[in-house]
């Protein structure tokens, strides 16, 4: 994985990464109690900057960490980050946590003494294409915790299964709970059934997709029916086609999981409609 961009933000200013001293204190570091965003960029553009601002809103809400941005300033950081580290493919993260109080204490701290901390940068990525190949994929049960709508950076059940993956020689690891599909270690999940696009209904189970939509979106303009129903893991196993979508990854077909062939094996042809249709608009198209 290649090193970050050398220019970050953090509680307002830009400075070196190197430079960045954040208290142990944090409760971010203490108690994972903060929650993030990934906005991807291409050509020096924030793609789906609006959906992703959006997400990261309803997480600190959802937790009752203060917003410390208006949506103006999120969009000035970003601009600025993406500017001062060159422009081009890149990946923004943006880390809010609730602040670093005195000492190690579960209960909230007072906002009137306690402000929330907010740390900024940027990552190279490779620019995300269609996979030709498609991936392999493993199925793990689903061990996270109850509020998956939250992104938080509590995320080590996440690591584990992407670790996992890894020493499977996967690329992914798609997560079942109670025999029913909801979501991949670090992404979303799309089945295809006879031409039909099906996805995890919305709920504390799952993390609102911000790519996911825009896939959806592109595959209901060009014709095709998209559902937001539960799959169990029978209707995983014989799905036409596996997808899995991500901001920093596009939307990849998987073409094999837990050892047996996906459909034919191949990236099916729904998925080569719809995924050079992603591409597009990634592309502002």
């Amino acid at each position: 994985m290649a090193s970050p961009h050398p220019v970050a933000w953090y509680n307002g200013s830009f400075l070196p990464l190197s430079e960045v001293r954040i208290s142990p204190l944090d409760r971010g570091f203490l108690f994972a109690d903060s929650i993030y965003e990934v906005i991807p960029v291409f050509a020096g553009r924030p793609f789906l900057l609006e959906a992703h601002l959006a997400r990261l809103d309803a997480g600190l809400a959802g937790t009752g960490i203060g917003n410390p941005c208006t949506d103006s300033e999120w969009r000035a950081l970003v601009s600025g980050l993406v500017e001062r580290n060159g422009g081009g493919t890149m990946a923004v993260y943006l880390q809010v946590t609730r602040g670093a109080d005195a000492g190690r204490d579960h209960r909230f701290p007072d906002r009137a003494r306690v402000a929330p901390n907010l740390f900024a940068m940027a990552s190279p990525v490779p620019d995300p294409h269609p996979d030709q190949a498609g991936i392999r994929a493993i199925t793990l049960p689903d061990q996270r915790w109850a509020r998956c709508d939250l992104k938080s950076t509590g995320l080590l059940p996440n690591v584990l299964a992407r670790q996992a993956a890894h020493e499977a020689g996967t690329g992914e690891a798609l997560l079942l709970r109670d025999g029913v599909l909801t979501e991949a270690s670090t992404s979303s999940v799309i089945v295809v059934e006879k031409d039909v696009l099906l996805r995890r209904p919305a709920g504390r189970q799952v993390l609102p997709g911000t790519t996911i939509d825009a896939v959806v979106e592109c595959a209901t303009r060009a014709g095709y029916e998209c559902r937001a129903e539960l799959v169990s893991e029978t209707r995983l196993r014989a799905a036409d086609e596996i997808w899995v979508a991500a901001a920093t990854r596009g939307v990849i077909p998987v073409t094999q999981l837990d050892g047996a062939p996906v459909g034919t094996g191949r990236p099916g042809p729904v998925w080569a409609r719809v995924a050079p249709l992603f591409e597009a608009i990634k592309r502002g198209d």
